[in-house]
């Protein structure tokens, strides 16, 4: 088959989940979807209606099918695109995929639609980070912000501050440009105010921003106490399952033992710790070693204890006393028993609070992504420098600066360099 070498590849991939459905759907896009439709069904559809074809490859009947023609530029990569509601036995799908290859498209990587739409301007890179938050989001409230992101929220937010920066650009080259006539005298006064003004919205946007990542990425709390304590068995509790080994043996645990579960709409990764106590036994120190850095790194830790009387400061973190059922908590203690469940659905409540507090409240733009905060961080550091500039070269310069920096983030401007980190994260049928 004479293929285009300057042609773009066309490409297709599952876009369904994986297992047995009773409809698969596999999406393809590039320049011979539409001569590839041609050939399997022997009548393409009106674009943008389904309608029902006998798929074939020669004399073969693949399978009947749904199919969708979007042609490009209307599509969700701004190329010639196509989907095929199959039959979802994974020998249906093998076959059509075969007569795929056969006519001159290939299997997609992991991403390319969406970087083919961004590389065809149907989104930009924030828009983009968006959809990929929307597919893993597991929450309502991951899938509010990544909403929010892929809808174009962050991207308007961006392109308005770099709009003002270029009018703030053009005033401040006209005082480069005309040094010497007769500007009003509030001209420049007012340029520094406008300049200052954005400087605070940029801080406010990052101060508001730590919540936003920690509903994308979820949080991190840790359980810690000294062995014995019931660490494991409260683990099971909160996760509503037997996930960790419980023993009346000391140092039983000894590694961390991960729980994912959703606690005020947030995702939370529980861990269990092995007990703080010294050991001369190298595997038990080393868990020890590992319970402690756990400990310092989370978001929260839930520290527990229980005994005839409570051990001094155990650190910061929400105290938890158990084996209540035995005896009440002391002053300042949660008291729980992981053995009858008393006090369960207190300590949900108040885990659900600390979370939520850690959050903070939904609000205005969400600033989701480490890489969202530095480009802001750069931006705001070349404005936050232009008042030690005395050349106005000088701060016509920084203000350039400042909007690079921003259209690095919608990818207006060079970011090849992110690009395979952005892409990459996404599954093969998007």
């Amino acid at each position: 088959m004479n293929l285009s070498s300057d042609q773009p590849a066309t490409i297709f991939a599952r876009a369904s989940g994986a297992g047995r459905a009773a409809i698969a759907v596999l999406r393809l896009s590039g320049p011979r979807t539409g001569p590839i439709l041609d050939a399997l069904c022997r009548r393409r559809p009106a674009p943008r209606h389904a309608a029902l074809r006998a798929l074939r490859h020669g004399p073969d009947l693949l399978d009947r099918a749904l199919v969708l023609w979007f042609p490009g530029p209307a599509s969700y990569t701004g190329e010639d695109s196509a989907e095929l509601h199959l039959h979802g036995g994974q020998t249906v799908i093998e076959a059509v995929a075969d007569a795929l290859v056969a006519q001159g498209a290939r299997p997609a990587e992991p991403g390319e639609f969406t970087r083919r739409a961004f590389g065809n301007g149907r989104v930009d890179l924030l828009e983009a980070e968006g959809i990929a938050d929307l597919i893993d989001a597991e929450t309502q409230a991951q899938r509010r912000q990544a909403m929010l992101q892929a809808d174009g929220a962050l991207s308007r937010l961006y392109d308005g501050w770099a709009a003002r920066l270029r009018l703030l650009l053009a005033h401040q080259e006209a005082l480069i440009d005309f040094p010497d006539e007769d500007l009003p005298p509030e001209t420049e006064a007012a340029l520094t105010a406008d300049i200052d003004r954005l400087a605070q919205e940029m801080r406010a946007h990052l101060s508001s921003g730590e919540g936003a990542q920690r509903i994308r990425t979820g949080l991190f709390v840790a359980i810690s106490g000294a062995p014995n304590v019931g660490k494991s068995s409260l683990l099971n509790r909160l996760a509503g399952r037997d996930t960790a080994m419980v023993s009346d043996i000391p140092g039983t645990t000894r590694d961390a033992i991960e729980v994912r579960l959703v606690l005020a709409d947030v995702p939370v990764t529980l861990v269990d710790t092995a007990g703080l106590r010294d050991s001369d036994d190298p595997l038990e120190a080393e868990g020890v070693r590992r319970a402690r850095r756990h400990a310092d790194q989370a978001d929260l830790v839930i520290r527990v204890a229980c005994g005839p009387e409570a051990p001094g400061d155990p650190g910061p973190g929400l105290r938890v006393w158990n084996k209540a059922d035995l005896g009440p908590a002391p002053e300042g203690w949660l008291g729980v028993s992981a053995r009858t469940g008393q006090g369960l659905e207190s300590l949900r409540h108040v885990l659900g609070e600390a979370v939520a507090a850690l959050v903070g409240a939904a609000g205005g733009t969400p600033l989701t992504r480490a890489r969202h905060r530095a480009g802001v961080e750069e931006a705001l550091e070349h404005l936050d420098a232009i008042g030690g500039l005395e050349l106005a070269e000088l701060r016509g310069e920084a203000l350039r600066l400042a909007m690079r920096a921003l259209g690095r983030l919608t990818g207006s401007v060079g970011v090849e360099e992110v690009l395979e980190s952005v892409f990459n994260q996404f599954c093969i049928g998007k």
